[in-house]
């Protein structure tokens, strides 16, 4: 794949990516796009098989680079393919954002200046350290109960200090990321991600993003929209990262702790 860079002035570096992975967002590829534009010169769109004629309008942006999934192949493996193009192309930091105006172009800024510190692996948003929420309308409560089970879960086993694991407005190191073996191709990317990172000791931490909804109705796909069925997912996740992998104070989950994290509820 051909890399395109531009000659534009920008805020990022020319060696920071913003990486965006789009499914279905015809509503609002135009204005983000646009939007970080102002602020970044290299952009990759990994469109996950969008069928609502994403794909054509991405066409007339000659300054992005796009990788197409000609199927929905998930979330996960949006992000994997986005980290494998900052990897080949010789980036040393991708930073991550949606395209559903969840997450703000113009914070991009804000990881800049965290990353000049040059002290952190992974630079993560967090909707919970202040609870700015900026969106009109409130978040829907399961998601936000399943996010707090999740990382207070992650906290405890693994011996981090966050407070929002699903975020997926961040900054990553791209030769850190070097160090991971990331696989998981849904949603729950970021739990593989997290006990991967701590294995690998990892520097970690969070700033603080706004809280941002404005469609509560958009949901997940198939029975993941259930949230029993999100949370046992989830969970799966986190139990089979810990028996593949030995980290400093982890180990399997008994059905104990589960009920203790309220894991187990429907």
């Amino acid at each position: 794949m051909e890399k395109n860079r531009t000659t534009i002035s920008s805020k990022c570096s020319d060696d920071t990516l913003i990486a965006i992975p789009i499914f279905n967002e015809a509503g609002f590829v135009d204005d983000i796009l646009s939007a970080v534009h102002q602020y970044a010169v290299n952009i990759l769109v990994v469109d996950d098989g969008s069928n609502d004629g994403t794909g054509y309008l991405l066409k007339k942006y000659g300054f992005i680079n796009v990788i197409c999934h000609q199927i929905n192949k998930g979330y996960g493996q949006s992000l994997i393919d986005a980290f494998d193009f900052g990897q080949t192309n010789g980036f040393e930091w991708i930073i991550t954002m949606d395209c559903d105006h969840q997450h703000q172009p113009s914070r991009i800024l804000h990881f800049l200046k965290e990353i000049e510190k040059n002290d952190a692996d992974i630079i993560s948003g967090s909707r919970y350290l202040y609870m700015e929420n900026l969106g009109s309308a409130k978040p829907p409560p399961e998601r936000v109960a399943i996010n707090r089970q999740i990382t207070y879960l992650l906290n405890n086993i693994l011996g981090i200090n966050l407070s929002d694991s699903f975020c997926g407005f961040k900054a990553y190191r791209v030769k850190s990321l070097n160090r991971l073996n990331l696989t998981e191709k849904g949603y729950g990317l970021p739990l593989q991600l997290w006990i991967q990172a701590v294995r690998a000791n990892l520097r970690i931490r969070e700033i603080p993003v706004p809280l941002i909804y404005h469609d509560p109705k958009r949901n997940f796909a198939g029975t993941l929209e259930i949230p029993k069925f999100r949370k046992e997912y989830y969970m799966s996740i986190i139990q089979r990262e810990l028996a593949l992998n030995d980290c400093k104070n982890t180990a399997k989950i008994s059905c104990s702790e589960r009920e203790k994290f309220d894991i187990c509820e429907s």
